[in-house]
C-alpha cells in the first residue's frame, strides 16, 4: 500500500464530498480512490468513512485521522514546491481567507497583478468576516481587521483603519447633531453583528484623553459592512464603521462624520499565518506584495481624512 497516496485519497474524498469528485481531482479512477481508502482502513484497523448513497461521513476515528493527515499533505506540498522553486517564482496552491468588504473593495483589484507576477501560483480565495481557525481550515494566510492579532499566529500589519461615527444628512436633519457620545443613546443605530460588544461603542477624546462608553439602541444588527453602509445612506441611523468602508462617502458628503473630536477604536489590517510552520515562498511573496501595495497605509490610515 502506498500510504501517502491512501491518505491523499481519504483527504480528497472528505473535501470533495464524493469518491467520483475526489477521483477527478486526483486524476485517477473512482475504484483507485475507493481502494486507497479501504487499504488505509485495513492498515489502521478502523472504519474511517461511512458511505451512503448521497454522501461520505467521517467516523470519529476518521475525523481524528483526517485532522492529523491533512496538515501532513500540506507540509509535503510546501516541501515539494520549495524544492523546485525559487523565491522569485513560487508555485503551488495558495489558500487565502479575507474579510468580505475589505476583500472586495481593496484586495480584489490586486489579485490580477499578483497572479500575473507569479503565474505558477494558483489562488484559492474565500471571503468571510467570521473568525476562522487557520490551522483547522488549512489556510496558508488570512487577512483580518482587529485591534490585536491572535497571539497563536504570526502577524504582519498591512494597513490601519479608524472607526468613524457617521450618519446621512437626511437622518441628521430629523434628529440633529449630537454634542457628546452620551447622546447617542437617544439616537437610532445600526450595529455590526460580529463586533465583540455589539451594542456598546467606545470613544476617546483626541485632546483630553477622556473616554466614553455608550450603550446604543441598535434597531438593526447586520453581519456585513456594505449593508450597514447602505442602511446609513438611506437615513436609518448612525453607524460606527471603519474608514475604508465610509471614507469615500464622507468626502462626497453622502455621510457626515459626527463628534470628530471623539475617536473610535483603531484597527490594524493584518496578514496572519500559522506560527508552527516556516514561512513558505508562496506566503512570503503574498505578504511582501500586500505590504508593498498598501505602503504607508500600514501606519497611516489612507481612508480617514482626519488620520
Amino acid at each position: 500500500m502506498d500510504r501517502l497516496k491512501a491518505i491523499e485519497c481519504l483527504v480528497s474524498a472528505v473535501e470533495c464530498g464524493t469518491l467520483s469528485k475526489a477521483a477527478e481531482k486526483l486524476q485517477i479512477s473512482v475504484a483507485a480512490v475507493s481502494r486507497g481508502v479501504s487499504e488505509l482502513e485495513s492498515h489502521l484497523g478502523i472504519r474511517l468513512l461511512q458511505r451512503t448513497s448521497r454522501r461520505l461521513v467521517l467516523t470519529e476515528g476518521g475525523n481524528h485521522f483526517y485532522q492529523r493527515g491533512k496538515p501532513l499533505l500540506l507540509d509535503l506540498e510546501e516541501a515539494e514546491a520549495e524544492a523546485s522553486q525559487t523565491i522569485a517564482q513560487p508555485t503551488g496552491t495558495l489558500k487565502v481567507n479575507v474579510p468580505v468588504t475589505f476583500g472586495i473593495q481593496h484586495l480584489a483589484p490586486l489579485w490580477p497583478d499578483f497572479l500575473q507576477r507569479y503565474p505558477e501560483l494558483r489562488l484559492e480565495l474565500s471571503l468571510s468576516d467570521q473568525k476562522v481557525d487557520v490551522l483547522e481550515a488549512g489556510y496558508d494566510l488570512v487577512v483580518r481587521i482587529a485591534a490585536l492579532p491572535d497571539s497563536s499566529l504570526i502577524a504582519r500589519r498591512i494597513a490601519t483603519t479608524h472607526s468613524l461615527l457617521c450618519a446621512a444628512p437626511s437622518y441628521l436633519a430629523r434628529v440633529g447633531l449630537p454634542n457628546h457620545p452620551d447622546e447617542l443613546s437617544q439616537m437610532q443605530a445600526i450595529g455590526y453583528s460580529y463586533a465583540r460588544q455589539r451594542d456598546e461603542w467606545n470613544f476617546q477624546h483626541i485632546h483630553s484623553g477622556q473616554t466614553a462608553r455608550v450603550t446604543v439602541p441598535t434597531h438593526m444588527q447586520v453581519n456585513n459592512g456594505d449593508t450597514i453602509r447602505l442602511a446609513a445612506l438611506s437615513g436609518m441611523g448612525v453607524i460606527l464603521q471603519p474608514s475604508f468602508l465610509v471614507g469615500d462617502d464622507l468626502k462626497a458628503g453622502r455621510l457626515v462624520q459626527l463628534l470628530p473630536e471623539w475617536q473610535g477604536p483603531t484597527y490594524g489590517v493584518y496578514a496572519l499565518y500559522p506560527s508552527r510552520k516556516h514561512l513558505s515562498a508562496k506566503v512570503r511573496v503574498l505578504v511582501d506584495y500586500l505590504q508593498q501595495a498598501f505602503g504607508a497605509a500600514a501606519e497611516q490610515d489612507p481612508w480617514c481624512s482626519l488620520a
